[in-house]
């Protein structure tokens, strides 16, 4: 855990560092060219900038450890940062998609065609280098909130390079009105972002269950143990950078407090091995309440259904 706190934490600063001199690079450019297309791409580093900020807060607050009032720890910061995000991106795109049908109509000529394209490419290959960057952190910490920064910058990957084939075709085809359209084009392209986006942060605040596959691959995990009759009741969720798992579990009857507390640890040894960062709780059953149990629960045929899939 300690090792995914730094890593987060550099991967917003980084989202913060590149906004800030986009910012720059495309404020020159939009003054320069003129072009519709170049102004939205400046709309939407600014905002980057702001919610790359939201994010380095929110990445921090998520690092905090629990508390008297803070039981599950403040892992869910990041998935509210993620929501605030989405927002900004929403604006943005409501704000591209207004100027730019407003140009429609009557499509004014950019300049420095030359001026927006360098821009552009500049714009790209920092921005290919932090996309990068923020897919190892995003791996090795599993944080949401970096995952939606970076899911926005991949969007500005394409975002640029509509810059560039809106330009070409303005000015070196003369092909008029290509601008705007693709101003209209660039402002759908981050809604649609943004919508993805928020439906990973709600899945977070809602405490979704796991992936089917990871779902399953604890279960055969947990079955493989060999003093286990059976499980049910089993609840995951993930806050943050930190998972959670618990479970009912069931051992012999004629087992003692000491053995079946042996159990416990081994197979919380087994989960941690394979994921790390997770807080577990088990509660233990005596076996022969498995002949009774409420056949709607989870049991030992889900067991076998679930080593199948794993």
């Amino acid at each position: 855990m300690s090792g995914a706190v730094p890593l987060a934490t550099r991967g917003a600063l980084a989202s913060v560092a590149t906004a800030c001199f986009l910012l720059a690079l495309k404020g020159y450019a939009a003054w320069a060219t003129g072009s519709v297309a170049m102004l939205g791409s400046l709309a939407d580093t600014a905002l980057d900038l702001v919610a790359s900020c939201v994010t380095l807060y929110g990445v921090h607050l998520a690092t905090i450890p629990a508390d008297h009032d803070h039981r599950y720890g403040h892992g869910k910061a990041e998935a509210l940062a993620a929501l605030f995000q989405v927002a900004l991106i929403s604006v943005s795109a409501a704000g591209i998609a207004w100027e730019a049908i407003g140009a429609l109509g009557a499509p004014a000529p950019t300049r420095h065609a030359g001026t927006g394209i360098g821009v552009s490419i500049a714009a790209i290959v920092v921005t290919l280098a932090l996309v990068a960057y923020q897919r190892r952190i995003i791996a090795a910490t599993g944080s949401v909130a970096v995952s939606a920064d970076n899911v926005h910058y991949q969007s500005d990957l394409l975002l640029n390079g509509s810059v560039i084939v809106a330009l070409v075709l303005d000015q070196l085809l003369h092909v008029r009105g290509a601008d705007p359209v693709f101003g209209v084009a660039i402002a759908l392209w981050l809604a649609w972002g943004a919508l993805r986006s928020a439906g990973t942060a709600i899945d977070l605040l809602m405490d979704k269950e796991w992936p089917v596959a990871e779902r399953d691959r604890l279960i055969a995990l947990i079955a493989d143990h060999p003093e286990l009759r059976g499980l049910h009741d089993i609840r995951t969720r993930r806050s943050g950078t930190r998972d959670f798992v618990q479970f009912h579990m069931y051992v012999a009857p004629e087992m003692t407090v000491a053995a079946a507390h042996e159990v416990v640890e081994e197979v919380e040894a087994r989960i941690t091995a394979v994921f790390p960062d997770t807080e577990i709780l088990i509660h233990l059953d005596p076996g022969w309440l498995l002949d009774a149990r409420n056949p709607l629960i989870e049991s030992d045929v889900m067991i076998a259904d679930a080593k199948d899939r794993a």
